[in-house]
Order: C-alpha cells, then structure tokens, then sequence
C-alpha cells in the first residue's frame, strides 16, 4: 500500500482565480503613498476637530451662562488630558502597531463627535473636551511615527507643518459654519464624525506601517529628565515655551471674546479667524524655515513675537481689528519659529539615550503653559480688572518670556553637540534628515544605548499638537 503526500496549496491556488484577479485583501489594500496621505488627513481633522470647539464658545456661554473662566477651564482640561495620553501612551504603537491605536483612537474621538453634538451642559462639554485630548494624544504619536515610517523626509515635515494646519482649518472651518449654515452646535460635529467614519475605513484597509517590538508594558512609563549636558539650553528655551504655548492657550481661549470685543459684534467667524491666523502663518513659517540654523530660528521667533504681540496690545488701546490680526499675522511667525526652535536647539545637545526624557520634558512644560495661564487669566477676567486689562497683562508677560529668551541666547555660548552619528535617529519636529528619504532607510536607523525604541520619534513627531 502506498503512501501518499500531502500538500497544502496556497489559498490563491486553491480558490483558482481567474487570471488578473488578487485576492480580495490585497484588492483593496491601500497602497503607501495613499497611506501617507491618509495619515496626514488624520492629523488634520483631529487637530480641526480639537479646535472646532473655539468659535462655539460664545455660543455656548449665550446657551448656558457660563463665565470666562469655564471657557478656560474646557480648554485647560482637553491641554492637560492630551499632555497625560502622550506621555503614557504615546509611544504604545511601536509596540502593538500603528493602526490599531489609530482604529481605536478614531472611533473614540468619532463617539466624541456625537457627545459634543448631543451636549446639554457645561458638565458634558468638558467630559467631551478631555476625552477628546486622550484620543487626540494617542493618535497623533502613532499618526507621526507612521509618517515617518512611510517616508522620513517628507514625514518630518509633515509632522511639522499639518498639525498647525489642521488648527487653522478647524477653527475657521468652523467659525464658517456656525456663522453662516443652521445648528451650530450640531452641524460642525455632525460633519467632523463623517470624515472621522472615511479615514476608519482606510486606515482599517492600511497596510500596518511599523513594526511591531516587545516592550509595551515598559513603554507605558514616561520618562522625564533633563541631563546636565542640555540643562543650560533648557533653562534658555523654557522662557521661549512658556511665551509660545501661553500665547496660544489664550486665543484658544479667550481669543474668540477678544476679537467680539474688539469689533463690538458677535462674530464666529471672526473669533475663529484670530486662531486660524495664528496657527496658519506658524505653520507655513515652520515650513519655511526647517532648513535655518536653530538658534536663528528660536532668535527670530522671539524678535516676532515681541512685535506681534505688542502689537496686538496697540490693537487693545485703539479698538482696531484690522491691527489686531496683523499683530496676530506677525506672532504667528514667533508661534511658528519659537517652539520648533527651541527643540531644535536642545535636542541635538542630547544623547540618544536622553532625548525622549528630555523631549517629554519640554513637552511637560509647553502643555502646562498652553492650560493653565488660560486658566489663570479666565479667572483675571471674571475677578480682575475684565477682558481687556487681563489682556494687557497677558500680553505683557508674553513679551517679558520673550525678551529672557532673547538676552539668554545673547549670553549663552554655543556648546558642542554630540557626534552626528548619535543624532542620526532623533526626529526633531523640524529637523529634516539629509539623507534616508524611504521606509526602508528609516528602519535602518537603530536607537541608542538605553535608548526606548521609538520614544523619541514617537514625542518629536507630535510637534504642535495642541495648539487648538
């Protein structure tokens, strides 16, 4: 009696296709270019969704009659829960796969879309604001870490400029439509979960653009250092973080009362166009400039933040709108320039090793000043001297951080940073490689000595991340 061997065809073979026809997951698999756009959409419609709720705020303190300081608090809570899901989780996808956090994320901040279209009160908006900032915070480490994955070069650029862009689209987006089409506190949402239903069905049809490494119970543990080899340009660049991301809680916040204020008319679309101003001129000026020395970049973003916002306290004093956004237009660029900068002086100055403890320490700081000095001038304006003399103070503190950022890059000296061949793997917000422009270069840039893979590219990638 003979034998007989058995086989196992592929699943191919054995369903016989006809000649031409693919099986039907790799039919409708997305290919890496469309992946790459499909991530950098992403990151737009969920800092636009993030920032949708800015020109809504006087709406909703007409509906509920709330004070300026809960308009501040919303805003601090949803700075303060993506600060929280970025350093905890920030860096999960390394471990468990980019498109998994990206699935989940995007269904969270779709269900979030429907709280906040369904919200009856101040009590259910601010749920809404902070688990909106932990799904934002979750998905913008893995969105620019899968950038990158895609194509280096173009993905640290992209991590770079789209944030800010997605912003300024949000926040003028919807100023537009609460000002001019029916159900204002509905319709903004209604579309944002429509877009948010497409990009779940693509990235569900994504290829996975990272690899998956051991270590995810570890990764959950954030890490905050500052090595004595960084300690004197972090003590320069904190002025400058303080100054950037205050600057951008405030018109976060207040900015929409302000711009009412000063035009003596309810306006949406004015009270989302002082945000979209500010994050649009700083994301074409972090375009323009991610090729310049950084010291000249932190340098100039000061100087224009300076004039920018002295301008706009000059706006305060005349009751000019047209000055106020073209004071606006002029700090944009110190938004822009201060906060990529001021990572670009100091990260370099790092080992390996220490970036992502350094890096998540500038981040500790930036989203601290985007939240509570919002907070703190909410309370100014209920309890102080009103909306304009909060304003001046706000303002004028802004130029001080200014001015110690400038006179502390004048006295510093110019350390030495450490080899190139250890910086090779940082992914600085704004640094772009020379070299390794596809996927297969960027996998070949290994981290460090105790260095936390993906950490670094993980934190660096989400620069700007909350400036709505």
């Amino acid at each position: 009696m003979s034998r007989q061997q058995l086989t196992i065809e592929p699943a191919a073979d054995r369903l016989r296709l006809p000649p031409g026809r693919r099986p039907l997951a790799r039919r409708w698999r997305v290919s890496e270019t469309a992946a790459f756009y499909l991530l950098a959409s992403l990151s737009v419609s969920f800092l636009a969704g993030s920032a949708a709720p800015t020109p809504l705020y006087a709406h909703y303190q007409h509906e509920w009659g709330f004070s300026p300081i809960t308009t501040t608090v919303v805003w601090g809570v949803y700075a303060l829960a993506v600060l929280t899901a970025l350093l905890v989780v920030g860096s999960l996808s390394d471990h468990v796969g980019r498109r998994p956090i990206l699935l989940t994320s995007i269904a969270v901040q779709a269900a979030t879309m429907v709280v906040f279209a369904t919200a009856g009160g101040v009590g259910t908006l601010v749920a809404a604001r902070i688990i909106q900032g932990l799904a934002t915070g979750a998905a913008v480490g893995a969105i620019g870490a899968g950038l990158v994955d895609l194509h280096r070069t173009r993905g640290t650029v992209a991590n770079a400029v789209v944030p800010p862009a997605g912003t300024a689209v949000g926040a003028i987006g919807a100023g537009l439509l609460v000002q001019y089409l029916p159900d204002p506190a509905e319709l903004v949402y209604l579309i944002l979960l429509g877009v948010f239903a497409l990009q779940w069905a693509g990235v569900a049809l994504m290829p996975e653009p990272g690899t998956r490494r051991p270590g995810a119970v570890a990764a959950l543990r954030p890490r905050i250092s500052v090595p004595p080899s960084v300690r004197r340009p972090v003590l320069a660049a904190i002025p400058a973080l303080l100054a950037v991301w205050s600057l951008g809680g405030f018109y976060g916040s207040l900015g929409p009362a302000l711009v009412s204020d000063l035009a003596g008319a309810q306006s949406a679309v004015l009270g989302g166009l002082a945000l979209f101003v500010l994050a649009a001129v700083g994301a074409l000026t972090v375009l323009a400039l991610h090729r310049s020395e950084p010291r000249r970049v932190l340098a100039l973003g000061m100087a224009a933040l300076l004039a920018g916002v002295g301008l706009t306290l000059v706006s305060v004093a005349t009751s000019s709108v047209a000055v106020f956004l073209t004071g606006t237009t002029i700090a944009g660029i110190g938004f822009g320039g201060g906060f990529q900068g001021a990572v670009r002086l100091v990260l370099p100055l790092a080992a390996a090793h220490e970036r992502a403890g350094v890096l998540s320490t500038m981040w500790v700081v930036s989203y601290l000043a985007l939240g509570l000095p919002a907070v703190i001038a909410g309370y100014l304006v209920v309890d102080g001297g009103g909306l304009l003399a909060t304003t001046r103070e706000f303002g004028a503190a802004v130029m001080v951080l200014a001015i110690v950022t400038i006179v502390a890059l004048a006295r510093a000296g110019r350390p030495a940073p450490v080899p190139a061949a250890e910086t090779a793997s940082a992914a600085a917000p704004a640094a772009i490689p020379a070299a390794a422009p596809d996927r297969q270069s960027a996998a070949a840039a290994q981290p460090g000595p105790g260095e936390r893979p993906g950490r670094d590219r993980q934190l660096a990638s989400c620069s700007a991340a909350t400036e709505n």
